[in-house]
């Protein structure tokens, strides 16, 4: 329990946490819980990209060659629509990111969303998986930190007596 084992990842290695003081305990806990916040923050992030890229890839399947000509409403911003007339059904301008836009077709586009939806969960499963670690050393400093002040507190009730 007091032994933390971090050599899976390179660089790192195993440490007895029970030489740890009180201070050094305190402040790796506040370490491990600014972590966990990241990691927190960073899998609401990723959640909101994965639905909108499965969103973007369920909006493909809206885009057919009977919808050519048909009214839409093209978004100006999060909370404004224009009124416009769908033009092209063959092919879409996707997004890729910083300001770069690619054309595809249906499919190739389907595929590439479906792709990042897949790249997007794989990183949260990782995040997540990180974060189930350092909750847990997180528990276990805690645990510790609890016995060393309860084991402070018996040594100056002995020393009163």
């Amino acid at each position: 329990m007091s032994q933390i084992s971090l050599t899976e990842q390179p660089n790192l290695q195993e440490f007895d946490l029970t030489k740890l003081n009180l201070q050094q305990l305190s402040i790796l806990k506040q370490q491990l819980d600014q972590d966990i916040s990241m990691f927190q923050e960073s899998l609401q992030t990723l959640k909101i990209a994965q639905t909108k890229f499965q969103e973007s890839g369920s909006c493909m399947d809206k885009i057919t060659p009977e919808t050519k000509g048909k009214e839409i409403l093209v978004p100006l911003t999060g909370s404004m629509y224009v009124a416009g007339q769908m033009g092209e059904t063959k092919t879409v301008l996707v997004d890729i990111g910083t300001g770069y836009f690619v054309e595809k077709n249906i499919d190739e586009a389907k595929t590439y969303f479906q792709n990042r939806v897949t790249y997007v969960s794989q990183q949260m499963q990782n995040i997540q998986q990180m974060g189930i670690e350092k909750s847990k050393v997180r528990e276990t400093i805690v645990e510790l930190l609890e016995m060393k002040l309860q084991a402070m507190n018996s040594k100056e009730v002995a020393e009163r007596t």
